[in-house]
């Protein structure tokens, strides 16, 4: 008699897989990775190429001789992570103190909760996080980038502050809103990126086109981006209408630091977010919020890091609230 071997869940139904998802990922981030490397020339495709093999050897050392199991390498997670800590790191960032904020992305991050799948945080937000309190001064040294129109290229020796830190510095000296304004680039200059920041942060535009490709392919979802921006944009507004003076203007928000490359690479990541589309909206609104609470009035310019971590950790609390209806599943009315 023949039987139906059926092996455990998760089943496939078509034909996506983890493989697929992920190098859909790193192609929506080819033109962030091209225009970081025009801006800051060698010194962002050395850290892309050692964060990238950095993440990679230490998968496959850790699969091999720790978990023993089987090496998962070529399914593109770990080039993911290479990638996205690249992205959230300044380019003349040390060798020494990059590989090890890619050990702590994979081991700690990613490989010491079981591997993909199975990772409560997003590893390359880890690896960063635990970089930026580890090495502040490196971690918060930003290369001026080439700017664009015939201008110049400048060096990785010269370093300037970010449009948020400015904001930040500026509002401790006494200064006003408008006053600051003059100091930082336009939002057309912003959006195309000529600004100091982390390679993943001077233009928002290339992460844009990234993410439309990834809507089309139906990697990410609209749920998470809206709730995300939604929240700043109502947080900020307020702020901004009660008080022009002390309160930035949510196009700011949008447009500089981390927000772009948080809100449609890191914060949609299928594994660390709820699995029901309630869950993602509070999951989305929660990033937004903490977002702006710790750039308004929090010790560090930028908060996406520590807002997606944050309601990473929160997200299996999310999920037992907001359970996912199940195949089958009869829907009891009240």
């Amino acid at each position: 008699m023949n039987m139906l071997i059926v092996s455990g869940s998760p089943h496939i139904h078509g034909d996506t897989s983890v493989k697929k998802i992920m190098y859909g990922v790193v192609y929506a981030m080819i033109p962030a990775m091209l225009v970081s490397v025009y801006f800051f020339g060698l010194g962002a495709l050395r850290v892309l190429a050692i964060s990238i093999l950095a993440c990679l050897l230490f998968e496959w050392v850790i699969q091999k001789y720790l978990i023993k199991g089987p090496l998962t390498i070529n399914d593109g997670s770990a080039l993911v992570t290479g990638v996205l800590l690249a992205f959230n790191v300044p380019s003349n960032l040390p060798i020494w103190i990059l590989i090890i904020g890619a050990f702590v992305s994979i081991g700690i991050g990613k490989m010491s909760f079981g591997g993909l799948g199975k990772n409560p945080f997003n590893p390359a937000l880890v690896g960063r996080v635990f970089l930026l309190i580890s090495f502040p001064v490196q971690m918060t040294s930003w290369p001026v980038p080439k700017l664009l129109f015939g201008c110049q290229a400048l060096t990785d020796a010269i370093t300037g502050p970010t449009p948020l830190g400015i904001l930040k510095g500026g509002l401790k000296m006494g200064k006003t809103v408008p006053e600051l304004m003059t100091e930082m680039p336009s939002y057309v200059q912003e959006l195309l990126g000529n600004q100091g920041g982390s390679l993943g942060e001077v233009s928002a535009i290339a992460l844009i086109i990234g993410a439309i490709y990834m809507f089309v392919r139906k990697i990410i979802t609209w749920e998470v981006p809206v709730a995300y921006f939604g929240s700043v944009i109502v947080f900020t507004g307020i702020l901004w209408l009660v008080d022009p003076m002390l309160y930035v203007n949510p196009a700011f928000h949008l447009v500089t630091g981390g927000l772009m490359l948080g809100v449609f690479y890191m914060a949609t990541d299928m594994v660390s977010t709820p699995l029901s589309s309630k869950g993602m909206l509070i999951f989305g609104l929660g990033c937004g919020i903490l977002t702006v609470v710790i750039r308004v009035w929090g010790a560090y310019p930028e908060g996406v890091s520590f807002a997606i971590l944050i309601m990473n950790a929160f997200a299996p609390l999310i999920n037992m609230g907001f359970k996912p209806k199940r195949f089958g599943e009869k829907v009891v009315e009240a």
